[in-house]
């Protein structure tokens, strides 16, 4: 193991991340290693320094007593015209439905499943020891690694110079379906970029949405579905999708 993969991995080691294996793996690095066991021994006080501060603040109950009174009263009851008014309103949605609304609608409703989904998988990711099965910087090695355990290999590209380190990848499931994901770190924080298969081969442009707190950025390129979660800001999320997009169309295009 380097100084830089070690490097990368200390945090993990830090919060009880890593399994059994890689956990010794780094240890074995650090026992040989001075600049990294005295980074582990500053990463160490620095997490206790925090632990040790207090950086909870509660709110005054004059603050509640101030939402409560900004609250709008209780609404009053429907009028007998207002309520003819939704039933008219329903029979349109019925028409509506008919003429196919509902089909777009429940396709909606699965993309949102599907983004809950993926947001749980990066959610269990941060477990320990669900993070990362194979670990490696190189992209000549994370690649090679999910050929043949899925239909087609995710793109794997090394954005390091731009600020989004590789640190490996690993099988997850979504939709009921095993699909890849290659992980990032941008400074402390982790990117799960999550890859399937899709029959579609058109260009869809990337939308970032928000769930649990998490930014998730989507698009599907050349027959592949991309969700990049993290929670990191959009407008990184974004940099981070538009650099990886860039690169993939240069290595196509190469």
């Amino acid at each position: 193991m380097t100084c830089d993969e070690a490097k990368i991995l200390l945090h993990a080691l830090l919060d009880n991340e890593l399994d059994a294996g890689h956990a010794r793996e780094v240890e074995a690095h650090i026992a040989t290693c001075p600049a990294c066991a005295a980074e582990l021994a500053a990463q160490r006080e620095m997490q206790r320094a925090l632990a040790g501060a207090k950086l909870r603040y509660t709110a005054p109950a004059s603050l509640r007593a101030r939402i409560e009174a900004s609250l709008p009263q209780a609404r009053p009851q429907p009028s007998r015209r207002s309520m003819l008014r939704g039933f008219a309103m329903g029979s349109v949605v019925s028409a509506l439905a008919a003429s196919g609304v509902v089909a777009v609608v429940l396709r909606q409703d699965d993309q949102q499943r599907i983004l809950s989904e993926v947001v749980s998988a990066h959610l269990r990711s941060l477990q320990a020891g669900h993070l990362i099965d194979v670990v490696s910087t190189d992209q000549h090695t994370v690649k090679p690694w999910f050929n043949g355990k899925l239909d087609v290999a995710p793109p794997v590209i090394d954005l390091t110079a731009q600020g989004f380190t590789l640190v490996g990848g690993r099988l997850d499931y979504v939709d009921a379906r095993a699909i890849g994901a290659v992980v990032y770190k941008r400074r402390q924080h982790i990117i799960n970029l999550f890859v399937s298969q899709t029959a579609s081969t058109e260009h869809r442009p990337p939308k970032t949405q928000t769930m649990q707190g998490f930014n998730c950025r989507r698009w599907g390129e050349r027959g592949l579905n991309f969700w990049a979660v993290s929670d990191i800001g959009g407008d990184e999320l974004t940099e981070f999708v538009d650099k990886f997009e860039a690169a993939m169309k240069a290595n196509v295009e190469g």
